[in-house]
């Protein structure tokens, strides 16, 4: 979608300061927000059965909000994003100690993670009259006690058939981790007071990664089949997370991997599907990455989100293309390995219609 990935001048210049909103809009109505501050959507605006543009999105007022944010509303996560066991890693050869939480296990990049960090706006080219913003941070070597001087670009595309195209770019200095995501809390209905129970999801996995009491993948890869994670045809977010199910109960709910692929094949590839019935919104996502991390939103608790309005338990839901948590601690995972001066690309789609 675009080139110019080296630093210059021009670009360095183009630092937008904190707050600093960008909108793309295009002919059917469908509008993207997004902010400097961990390169956040604050809004997404799809229409909806009845033409009406509905913010299917959950996040803050201004700028503040997501520096002050517990939640990783709406941005950019990384360098790895979900968990780590313990707080050391070794590559090649050499241990590196992260920041932790309690020195148990490591969480979406550490204490100040990138959905904290001021992005750089830059210039980004898009073709056939799409629109695109380009975001650039640079993580200093040995950050968060990850090594390597890393330069990450993140472009946002909005095509003209109601898509929104996430792209990460990527190089270090040294071999280091990369697991990045979008961390985005859908609401289809548009009203975040309305609980996410009643979206019917779609997850085309065989396979999901049931985790410890840390929320921490165990190593095993189970079948969904006769599960409550069967999500191979469309079901209720709500149908069964209610079951007295052991990983159900470790989690409040849904806040898992999901295997698309055991083997990474870099290949584009259906991730999930969500319809909500009032609003007819359907969102199907797509993804390079081998897995899709569900999330349900078990731990909202009077977040006070955007016109004022209280985000709780299951206001929003969140499906996080990546590679798989924990994969250091697991070689048969797919690896998380970036080597010194390797280019690391990756993309994910998240196509909206009406049903």
């Amino acid at each position: 979608m675009y080139s110019n990935f080296t630093k210059t001048p021009a670009a360095e210049a183009a630092i937008a300061a904190p707050g600093t909103r960008h909108r793309m809009v295009n002919t059917n109505g469908m509008c993207i927000t997004s902010l400097p501050t961990g390169a956040a959507i604050q809004s997404l605006l799809v229409p909806n059965r009845y033409g009406n543009p509905v913010d299917v999105v959950l996040g803050y007022n201004d700028d503040a909000g997501y520096q002050q944010d517990d939640y990783y509303m709406g941005t950019i996560i990384g360098r790895f994003a979900n968990r780590i066991a313990g707080n050391n890693v070794v590559l090649n050869g050499n241990t590196y100690t992260l920041n932790s939480l309690h020195g148990s296990y490591h969480h979406h990049g550490g204490k100040s993670g990138f959905n904290k960090k001021q992005f750089t706006t830059l210039p980004a080219t898009a073709i056939n009259g799409e629109q695109a913003i380009r975001y650039r941070y640079t993580s200093a070597d040995l950050e968060e006690g990850y090594p390597g001087e890393l330069q990450l670009d993140v472009t946002y595309t909005l095509t003209g058939n109601n898509a929104w195209i996430v792209e990460y770019n990527a190089f270090s200095s040294k071999t280091t981790l990369i697991n990045l995501t979008q961390h985005a809390y859908f609401n289809l209905t548009g009203n975040p007071s309305t609980l996410v129970d009643e979206h019917e999801l779609l997850l085309p996995a065989q396979w999901y990664l049931p985790v410890t009491d840390l929320q921490v993948p165990s190593g095993k890869i189970e079948p969904v089949e006769g599960t409550a994670f069967d999500f191979t045809t469309f079901k209720q977010i709500g149908k069964d997370i209610h079951k007295h199910d052991e990983q159900l109960l470790l989690s409040c709910g849904y806040d898992h991997s999901f295997v698309l692929e055991r083997q990474h094949t870099h290949n584009l590839k259906h991730a999930a599907s969500v319809r909500e019935n009032s609003s007819g919104i359907r969102m199907d996502v797509y993804t390079t990455e081998p897995s899709v991390h569900f999330y349900s939103g078990n731990f909202l608790n009077n977040v006070k989100g955007k016109k004022n309005t209280l985000y709780n338990r299951r206001s929003g839901f969140c499906l996080e293309t990546q590679h798989f948590p924990d994969a250091p601690n697991h070689p048969h995972f797919p690896s998380t390995i970036l080597q010194a001066g390797e280019a690391f690309y990756s993309k994910t789609i998240f196509k909206f219609s009406i049903f």
